[in-house]
């Protein structure tokens, strides 16, 4: 084991009962977490703030804090021009930072709500099933030994260490300083969980030897990264022949959102999917992207995020395209206060809808190069 794997292991109590598909039910949400009251597209909510880092080294704070909560109307572009100016020379010196935020969420001087949102998604009842449908199609068995590139809080890690039983080892590793801090806060005590681990590094070169792992994970990371087939050669790298790498990644041209104003709507969310990601279809591309990166017996299974009540990440995630739309100029502040009118008026019509597909896809690690597989292997 690596140094920085030893340095950040940590573990937790075996959370009770069993949860779906024979997987172990994740730890409850800390003591004192309220869901708080339900509030329609637009209207402030009372700013997030960080958890304690434990014992993983904090980030730099980067900037001052921006604006919490959802958007009462996005700040028009001469606003902002006004306020870029107000500080000076400084502005013009610095290079204009990635519009995806998850490129670099230690830069950000907003983390904490990318944190909070991080978290809103993975309490949403129908990211709960979609994620444990794909750990079960990944074919994550117990006692087994399995990394996850890009854990960030540890949404899907807590669920994974539920699975892998008392002798399995569950290690998590994202580039971000504040998220895995935020993931060890969460994991809490350390009697009788599985072993979890939690390491800072690249994705894209990865601190592990050669055929370290039973299995690799990544789940919604992809669409995240620049160079997403170097990410996959060395998740192919890490894992053991015979292993399986898995990814899941959403799609955004197959979002879909009930409104009124058609036009509106796709000029607000597929040009800000378009100047956000390298590859907003990034779901649909993951079976030959497994392929280009020499694994056997892909399989591809497809899921679909619902929502018809306007759950507090889907209107965290609208609210953020409607803010975008604006920065980006597809948009005035007054187009995208009307869209979000729009939504909101569908919520109480009881018309409203919201998919987006989520692509899983798997991969078999071949047999290291002059070995033979076992006769009846599958």
């Amino acid at each position: 084991m690596s140094p920085a794997l030893a340095r950040h292991a940590a573990g937790g109590r075996r959370g009770p009962g069993r949860g779906p598909g024979g997987c172990a039910r994740p730890p409850p949400p800390p003591a004192g977490h309220r869901r708080g009251p339900a509030r329609g597209l637009g209207e402030r909510r009372p700013r997030a703030r960080a958890r304690p880092a434990g014992d993983v080294p904090r980030a730099r704070s980067r900037g001052a804090t921006a604006r919490a909560g959802g958007l009462d109307a996005p700040p028009s572009r001469a606003g902002r021009g006004a306020r870029a100016r107000g500080r000076g020379a400084a502005v013009t010196a610095t290079a204009a930072p990635h519009p995806d935020p998850y490129r670099d969420v230690d830069a950000q001087p907003d983390a904490a709500r990318l944190i909070a949102s991080l978290e809103e998604r993975g309490r949403a009842p129908s990211q709960v099933r979609l994620r444990r449908r794909f750990l079960r199609f990944a074919g994550i068995r117990r006692g087994a030994v399995v990394l996850e590139v890009g854990c960030g809080t540890g949404v899907v890690l807590r669920d994974l260490a539920a699975c892998l039983g008392p002798r399995g080892r569950a290690v998590g590793l994202d580039p971000s300083v504040r998220l895995v801090a935020e993931a060890a806060a969460r994991f809490g005590p350390t009697a009788g969980r599985p072993r979890v681990a939690l390491v800072v590094g690249d994705g894209r070169a990865l601190p592990f030897a050669d055929g370290r792992f039973d299995a690799a994970l990544a789940v919604t990371v992809l669409l995240h990264v620049a160079d997403p087939l170097a990410l996959v050669r060395e998740m192919a790298r890490v894992t053991r022949p015979g292993g399986v790498v898995a990814v899941q990644d959403q799609d955004f041209g197959t979002l879909a959102v009930a409104h009124p104003d058609r036009a509106l709507t796709a000029r607000v969310l597929d040009g800000v999917a378009d100047r956000l990601y390298e590859e907003p279809w990034s779901g649909r591309r993951l079976p030959a992207l497994l392929r280009a990166a020499g694994l056997e017996r892909v399989r591809l299974r497809t899921d679909v995020y619902q929502d018809t009540r306007l759950e507090p990440y889907t209107r965290t995630f609208l609210e953020r395209r409607a803010e975008l739309a604006v920065r980006f100029g597809l948009v005035d502040a007054a187009a995208a206060a009307r869209w979000l009118d729009g939504i909101n008026a569908q919520v109480a019509r009881g018309a409203f809808v919201f998919t987006l597909n989520f692509y899983g896809a798997t991969g078999v690690r071949p047999p290291a190069a002059g070995r033979a597989r076992p006769r009846g292997a599958p």
